[in-house]
């Protein structure tokens, strides 16, 4: 599975931004999908994440800022940001992985090559 992670961009405190992951090479509707973040100086954080069957979970940081959806059709994940501030930006990756996986990025077989999002105060 390869995967594509775009929409990443330079925003204002209290902006919005909708982050794609498209994956490519085999269809994941039966993947678990995670966004995950690494700010400059830190390691690499839990944010989001989606079964297969739908269920989500977020990081408490961005609980009621930030959704996480999946089309599978478009073999495709998204995360919509809202409410965007400062702590935020970081380089954001989507990973993926068959069947079940929890918070830890190890747990994760297939990661994208990141995008950047910046928040200006």
């Amino acid at each position: 599975v390869q995967l594509q992670a775009s929409g990443g961009g330079l925003v204002q405190a209290g902006g919005s931004l909708r982050l794609s992951c498209a994956a490519s090479g085999r269809t994941f509707s039966t993947y678990v999908v995670g966004w995950f973040r690494q700010a400059p100086g830190k390691g690499r954080e839990f944010v989001a994440a989606i079964s297969w069957s739908g269920g989500t979970y977020y990081a408490d940081s961005v609980k009621g800022r930030f959704t996480i959806s999946r089309d599978n059709a478009k073999n495709t994940v998204y995360l919509r940001m809202n409410s965007l501030q400062p702590e935020d930006t970081a380089v954001y990756y989507c990973a993926a992985t068959p069947g079940y996986a929890g918070l830890g990025a190890h747990e994760y077989d297939y990661w994208g090559q990141g995008t950047q999002v910046t928040v200006s105060s």
